[in-house]
């Protein structure tokens, strides 16, 4: 999410002087001289510069040398000179510079390459002071802001984003993100921040609930972990308890801006059983769904990598089917009717037609904008419409700047495909990817500047975050990255690698909060839950577990370590992995139960555009992996008994956790994300 590279406002150290060094010196052996051409990597907003060098080549030398890029040659005759050889030429900053982006190139972590939100371990347990403030590179949806006042009375503003972006080479600037820098600037930073979920659907449920979302049945058994269809019968189950209905309840205004991706409807179309102004929010402005490449013209399906399943191999044997039907016929090898062999043709014809016409309806089907309970624009049309969002959480700003209120401002960025209005298109230098980061953090100064103008900073919790990592197996058929990246850390969107669930966190609360803070600790998104409830004065529901804990301790630094000794990583309905903090803090274990095949040679399930949880997607491990995330935060170097003397013990222990943890799930949860709560049903469309 963020590029440490010792300052904020989305610009990378400028590599040093542009002068280039002499070449290399060595003896002349009166061979013809080549001119070459030099250009050393230049930081941000440098102009270009070039300057030819003399370079000797010593008979059957290659003539390369690192860092330059040669020109047609050029002869000349040099006479031969003796003299000694020159002294090797100091190293220059454009050599650590290559050095760097060679390393960062390799994957490998360094010391530059660390995130600020998505940061390496650290060994602090409390809040520390941070001298600087590294670029925040935010994508997706934003958390939860609420305002405190004097008296007693909290309100509260969410968001959160889908995607983390991580940037550690340091030959490429990042985008400018001037207001996340400075949101992080006078906030806390969380450095160890954990998604509940890698997914979207799960992490939002587990987010706005404060407990596992397979509890809730928000966890699916089968390939597909998320919904996509507005008629989906599924959803947040209206028994789940929300920190916005207990605000609520306690007289804040709540409103939800944005992306919802947790339901509408049960039964029938009009009961809107998942709707946000069933779950606590008073007002809904935004999409039922998400935002999906179906939804803007031009930019591709989500459902091209399911075609070879659905069109290409019925349409295959459809066809074999009625050739060999019209051979036999032909060689009177069989009396075939050709009413039958027209059958197959047109069951082919049927097939590949009905695909496209759902393709094409699938649009105006499940890409609207509503605002309350009823839809507005069909399709919804994305011009401006991070500028029409934004207006709309101002708006709510201004309308309850007077009561206690919480926003959930819930972006469409970065989820593909991708979008900006004309203002920030092509203006950032990572493509569309860039200019979408850009325009969010556009919106972000557009509310920090809104409560700044109303004078309800100072007594306003702000939070951002992002659904889960960066997607690292979305990219254009042009090559280009799409989904952003999780620098130093292993896999992303779908997996439980930390590239997957190490997210963003910033809290700004500036009447209770100290600004430029790290916390090293590990939390999570289901800990907003209980942090709001405990800020507006409500109790935590008795009748269910919540998993979340409270984070203002840890904020406020009278609390010197994270609550959670264990934290549980689920693939969709599946243990994938548990994190284990000791009391000592000696240690950040993480152990995995399975893991997924990633493509040979990649970081990712590129071939499937998404990693999956069973099957043989997976490899699973007896006995199961063990990682020390303080020693290893990159997942590369299993430990083993030999490696580290505690591996039984910490199995054991962990294992222990397991079967506690177990014991208080239900069994008999009704499963929201079955496949005949995911699949389409014309009876609940909008």
């Amino acid at each position: 999410m963020t590029d440490t590279r010792g300052r904020s406002g989305g610009r990378g150290p400028h590599p040093g002087p542009k002068q280039t060094a002499p070449g290399p010196g060595g003896r002349a052996f009166g061979q013809r001289a080549r001119s070459e051409l030099v250009r050393y990597p230049r930081g941000p907003g440098r102009h270009k510069k070039r300057r030819r060098k003399r370079r000797i080549r010593a008979p059957g030398g290659s003539g390369r040398s690192r860092g330059v890029l040669r020109s047609r040659s050029i002869n000349a005759q040099t006479p031969a000179r003796a003299t000694e050889p020159r002294p090797r030429r100091p190293r220059l900053r454009t050599d650590k510079w290559r050095r760097r982006t060679r390393r960062c190139l390799r994957s490998r972590p360094s010391r530059s390459s660390s995130c600020s939100a998505c940061a390496a371990p650290a060994t602090p347990r409390g809040p520390t002071s941070s001298s600087s403030w590294p670029t925040t590179w935010a994508s997706g949806t934003s958390a939860a802001t609420g305002t405190a006042r004097s008296g007693g009375d909290t309100r509260v503003r969410a968001g959160t984003s889908d995607a983390c972006l991580c940037h550690p080479c340091p030959r490429v600037s990042p985008p400018r993100t001037p207001s996340v820098d400075r949101l992080a600037r006078e906030g806390v930073k969380l450095t160890q921040h954990l998604a509940a979920a890698p997914l979207c659907t799960p992490s939002r449920a587990a987010f706005l609930t404060g407990r596992y979302a397979v509890r809730a049945g928000m966890a699916s058994h089968n390939r597909l972990g998320v919904f996509l269809f507005t008629a989906s019968s599924g959803g947040l189950p209206p028994s789940e308890v929300t920190f916005a209905q207990r605000l609520r309840a306690r007289g804040y205004r709540t409103g939800l801006v944005g992306k919802w991706h947790l339901g509408v409807s049960c039964r029938h179309r009009d009961d809107f059983c998942h709707h946000p102004q069933r779950h606590g929010f008073e007002s809904f402005h935004g999409f039922p769904l998400t935002n999906l490449r179906d939804c803007i013209p031009g930019s591709g399906s989500v459902f091209y990598s399911s075609r070879h399943l659905v069109v290409h191999v019925p349409v295959q044997v459809l066809l074999v089917c009625a050739l060999t039907l019209a051979l036999l016929h032909l060689l009177g090898l069989a009396r075939v009717p050709v009413a039958v062999v027209v059958v197959p043709v047109l069951l082919t014809v049927a097939v590949a037609g009905g695909f496209f016409a759902f393709l094409h309806y699938f649009r105006p089907a499940n890409c609207v904008l509503m605002t309350g309970f009823e839809v507005v624009q069909r399709p919804a049309s994305y011009e401006e419409l991070t500028q029409r969002l934004t207006r709309e959480a101002v708006g709510f700003l201004e309308r309850h700047a007077h009561t206690p209120f919480l926003l959930f401002l819930s972006f469409l960025h970065v989820h593909t495909a991708h979008f900006a209005a004309p203002k920030f298109a092509g203006r950032s230098r990572h493509g569309v990817y860039g200019d979408a980061v850009e325009e969010l953090d556009w919106s972000v100064g557009q509310i920090l500047d809104a409560l700044d103008h109303l004078g309800l900073a100072n007594d306003t919790l702000v939070y951002f975050t992002s659904d889960h990592g960066a997607h690292v197996e979305e990219v254009s058929e042009e090559g280009e990255m799409h989904g952003g990246s999780n620098g130093i850390y292993k896999g992303g969107k779908a997996t439980n690698w930390e590239g997957g669930i190490r997210v963003p966190g910033v809290v700004r609360f500036p009447r209770e909060l100290g600004r430029g803070l790290e916390l090293a600790e590990p939390t999570s998104h289901m800990d907003v839950f209980p942090t709001v409830l405990a800020l507006a004065g409500a109790e935590l529901p008795a009748d269910r577990i919540i998993d979340g804990r409270d984070l203002m301790p840890l904020l406020r630094g009278t609390r010197m370590q994270s609550e959670h000794e264990f934290l549980f990583h689920y693939c969709n309905a599946y243990l994938n992995a548990v994190r284990w903090r000791p009391q000592d803090g000696s240690a950040l274990w993480k152990v995995f139960y399975f893991t997924p095949n990633f493509d040979p040679g990649t970081n990712g399930c590129f071939s499937s555009h998404v990693c999956f949880c069973f099957g043989k997607h997976i490899t699973r491990h007896d006995p199961p992996l063990l990682f020390d995330l303080t020693r290893d935060p990159s997942e590369r170097r299993p430990l083993t008994p030999e490696s580290e003397p505690r591996y039984h013990a910490v199995l054991a222990a962990v294992g222990e956790a397991v079967a506690a943890h177990t014991r208080t799930l239900d069994p008999e949860v009704p499963q929201q994300l079955s496949l005949s709560n995911l699949v389409w049903k014309p009876w609940l469309q909008l």
